[in-house]
């Protein structure tokens, strides 16, 4: 039997030649990559490449056919995992549930798990510094079921934040959440992570926000095609290798007056030449 490799522990995680198929699909064929304690590492690629499949794996959620997966240095379990938040792409909540954002928080912690024996000025204390930072305090009463899409995500990032975890894997979170406030709900976790110091491992098709937040990028599509700092990664070649189509970076200027490339994604079907434009 061949040597497994050493897998050094200042990762947060590593995945090494990970197969999973599902059904006649062979939805990850060898997927190899590992993020750095303390960073933002974020994952890019098309619809049905196996982002949400691998996020899956980390989680234990997914069985993995071939391979090897690692959290803190161990495999994947109940003791790695609580050190693991998570805040999935969308969740779909019935109209009759009841719960509070209040009590559906107060699960989160242990010294307020049993908050319909407390009084509510109590329970807040506990999760008040975390919402107040989330923007979210205001919504403590409402009904998680009548919550829109960006205030839902704000609610359950704030769950996750409270199980104070050292790596947060985010599914596309801006899913739900309406076009002028993804860029603010970007820099929120921008934020978060900074004050934290935690590790973020971003599955995002906002390729804007990849560029201007992730330390390190890979291109997901069965397999990695490609991985490297933004500038390196978000270009027409390594984008087309990862997507199957054309794009065309961009030149947007930034406040300080310093143009960077961006890229342009081509519709499915449809190709943009290889050029620099400006906005």
């Amino acid at each position: 039997m061949a040597p497994q490799p050493v897998m050094p522990v200042d990762n947060a995680l590593e995945v090494h030649d990970v197969h999973v198929q599902l059904g006649d699909t062979a939805v990850l064929r060898g997927v190899h990559l590992q993020v750095p304690r303390g960073r933002i590492v974020a994952v890019i690629g098309p619809n049905g490449c196996g982002k949400t499949t691998l996020l899956r794996c980390l989680l234990g959620l997914q069985k993995v056919d071939r391979g090897e997966i690692r959290l803190f240095g161990k495999p994947v379990g109940p003791d790695v995992l609580a050190r693991v938040g998570y805040v999935p792409q969308r969740l779909q909540i019935d109209p009759s549930f009841s719960l509070s954002v209040r009590e559906f928080l107060a699960l989160r912690r242990r010294e307020t798990r049993f908050w319909f024996w407390q009084r509510h000025r109590v329970t807040d204390a506990v999760l008040r510094e975390t919402l107040a930072e989330l923007d979210a305090v205001h919504l403590l009463s409402r009904p998680l079921a009548g919550l829109s899409g960006g205030q839902l995500q704000r609610v359950l990032i704030a769950y996750s934040l409270l199980g104070a975890p050292e790596l947060l894997l985010l599914d596309e979170p801006t899913a739900g959440v309406d076009t002028p406030g993804e860029h603010s709900f970007y820099e929120l976790i921008a934020s978060i992570h900074r004050r934290l110091g935690i590790t973020v491992m971003l599955v995002s098709h906002d390729l804007g926000m990849v560029f201007r937040h992730a330390a390190w990028v890979y291109a997901l599509n069965g397999v990695v095609c490609c991985e490297g700092r933004p500038e390196e990664v978000l270009d027409a070649e390594s984008l087309k290798a990862a997507y199957g189509i054309h794009v065309a970076p961009y030149q947007h200027h930034h406040h300080a007056g310093h143009p960077h490339a961006h890229p342009v994604v081509a519709p499915p079907g449809q190709s943009v030449p290889i050029a620099f434009r400006k906005r």
